[in-house]
């Protein structure tokens, strides 16, 4: 039923300035951007800001993006303003994965899964 990662969104409370700030980390513009959502195309998934978007959980939704370096990564992200919530380790299998906070609350997971690979585009 599931066929993978497709689209996740963020409900944020200032969408100018989360565009600005998911642009500077993603670095790219969006491919969408109006006044009701903004999509961003990363490696064939989406990354969605939603203004009007209500969290289920306190922080919103939580989504693990691929990266070749998680340290790397959750320090780049720092960098970028967001807040450490769970620093980078390993969960087994040679997998790390970490947690940051955003400047709107969302929370925004880095995963380096050395198992996982997109298949082929045909």
């Amino acid at each position: 039923m599931l066929q993978g990662l497709r689209t996740v969104v963020y409900p944020v409370s200032n969408l100018d300035q989360a565009k600005q700030w998911y642009a500077a980390v993603l670095g790219q513009e969006p491919y969408f951007a109006e006044p009701f959502y903004v999509g961003f195309n990363v490696g064939g998934y989406e990354l969605g800001l939603d203004p009007d978007g209500v969290a289920a959980a306190p922080g919103g939704p939580v989504a693990y993006w691929g990266v070749p370096d998680a340290a790397a990564a959750y320090d780049q992200l720092l960098a970028l303003g967001a807040e450490a919530h769970e620093a980078v380790r390993e969960v087994g299998g040679g997998i790390l994965l970490g947690t940051v906070r955003d400047p709107f609350g969302n929370l925004l997971g880095v995963i380096q899964n050395p198992h996982f690979s997109l298949p082929p585009q045909s």
